[in-house]
Formats: C-alpha cells, structure tokens, sequence
C-alpha cells in the first residue's frame, strides 16, 4: 500500500443496546472513502479498541474490509500482551487488512527495552507494512527518533511512524535518521499543518470521522499553499483541539452527532457527556459549523 495521504482513525458506532453497529461501521467507512480519504483505521483508541473483545474486533476489521472495496484498511493493534497483539496482527493480516498501525502494550508501561520487544515482535509475525504509533502521553513508552531508526534497520515491513509526542521536531529527527525509508504521519489532529511542514506526509486523523472534506483539503493545503492552509487551519482549530483532551473520543463522536454523521453512544467505561461539559461543547461546535467554510473545488 501507498503510506500516505489522511488515514482516518475512525470511531466504532454502537447500537443502543452497546453492539456495534456494523450497517453504521460500513456506512461510515464508504463516506470517508467518498470524500476523498486514502484508507481507514479501525480499532484505535478513538474507536475504543480497548473496550472491543477479540470476537468484536475481527468482526470489524472484516466489516471494514468489505466496505473499502480497493482502498486499504490499516488495524490497530493494541493489547494488553505481546501474544493476544501476535494473534491480532495474524488475524487482521488474515482478514485482508493491507497495513497494521502496531501500538505499545495497554496497562504495563515499561521501559524502553520491554517496549522494543513487544512492538517488534507484533511487526516480524506479519509480512505485510506496519506503522509505529508513538504517543507517549497517552502509552508511557516514548519510541525516540533512535529507536524508531533501529526498528526500521531490523525490520523490513516498518514502513511508516504515526508522531504522537506532539513536538514537530520528533518529524525532522525521524527524516534526518531514515531520510526516505520511512513514512512520517501525523497523529496529532491540531499539529497537522506544522507536521506537514516539518516533512510528514500523511496524517492519522480524528475529526475526519465528522468533517472528512474539510479534513482532506486542509492536509493538500498544507502540502502546496500554506497560506490558504492557515485560513481553514484556523477555522478548523477549536475543532481539532477535541483530538488531544482525555475525552476524545466523545467529543469527536458528538460532532458527528451534531452533523448528522454518527451518534454519541460510546462504551463502557467511557461516559456521554453530559451537563455544562456537555453544553460547552456543543457551543463550541455549533459556532463552528455556523461559520463552516465553503470549500474551493480543487
């Protein structure tokens, strides 16, 4: 597959008695398609992987899998150990899955050597591209630019890094180690255009999942006219501020709610918004989609 471009993360919808919804999953996935995104990503923390059995999981990555047709379907693979994630990239491989965006373990945070040592073995069971997810406010492992250039010297099928630690440097000391042999992706929805101008060349998005055709222009914006990047970036931020708070993943899918794309039913333990948190938001939101910009046809 082709490393690049605006992989959406997308969100998991549920039923209202908490099932996943997957005439809704395929639905969604076909829309972002649609619009002009490059493939898809299920099963991350923004679709609450962690709140998915592995029953569940497969179930979605084949329902994804149907639905994008040609286009290719990136799993996230998380676990709490090294062997369920081994036997989640074998089955996502299995199931048709063109790349595997490969996280550090849940629940044990260790140290550099541990880290290492999970991740690799998830990436040498599979024969198809993986990605590196580096978000070390969120995981507790940090994969520094040494690492990320050791694990590509060892592994064949590294081919890309998805930058979480938030500082737009981290891209430049990735490129400067690995120059080409890796592709840099954005993994910070309110970091995107300064990614990309760092010399990332795809982004792992969040509010794509509710404004998907803003979220494309902005990206090829960012790669050839910076200035008209910098008018929709700044429409664009209040929104993709919701990417990199704890609650996420509520805030994204009440956006999605608000534009009629998707609901804010989320799973255990996670909890709806509600009350003035709530309110807030959907101020905030409505604000935005009030002065929602008109798109230039490219």
């Amino acid at each position: 597959m082709r490393w690049a471009g605006v992989l959406p993360a997308i969100t998991t919808p549920f039923r209202e008695d908490g099932d996943v919804d997957h005439p809704a999953l395929t639905a969604h996935v076909r829309w972002l398609l649609d619009t002009g995104c490059d493939g898809i990503i299920p099963l991350g923390s923004l679709g609450e992987g962690s709140a998915l059995s592995f029953a569940e999981k497969e179930a979605v990555v084949r329902t994804c899998v149907a639905a994008a047709g040609d286009k290719p379907v990136v799993a996230a693979i998380a676990a709490a150990s090294t062997r369920e994630a081994v036997a989640l990239a074998r089955m996502a491989e299995q199931a048709g899955c063109r790349g595997l965006m490969v996280l550090p373990p849940y629940v044990h945070s260790g140290d550099a050597r541990e880290a290492l040592a999970h991740v690799a073995a998830v990436i040498r069971s599979v024969r198809i591209g993986c990605m590196l997810y580096n978000n070390p406010i969120a995981y507790g492992a940090d994969f520094k630019p040494a690492l990320v250039a050791k694990l590509a010297a060892d592994h064949a099928n590294l081919a890309a890094v998805k930058e979480s630690s938030g500082d737009a440097r981290r891209v430049t000391g990735i490129k400067a180690l690995c120059g080409d042999r890796l592709a840099v992706f954005v993994g910070l929805d309110d970091m995107v255009v300064e990614g990309v101008a760092m010399g990332a060349t795809g982004w792992v998005a969040g509010l794509v999942n509710a404004l998907p055709e803003e979220s494309v222009a902005l990206f090829h914006l960012a790669r050839k006219d910076l200035a008209r990047a910098a008018a929709l970036y700044r429409w664009f931020l209040p929104l993709l501020r919701m990417d990199v708070v704890p609650d996420f993943v509520q805030r994204i899918k009440l956006v999605q709610q608000a534009v009629g794309r998707g609901n804010e039913r989320v799973r255990g333990p996670r909890l709806q918004l509600e009350g003035a948190e709530r309110a807030a938001a959907l101020r905030l939101v409505e604000a935005a989609l009030a002065e929602r910009p008109v798109l230039e046809r490219a």
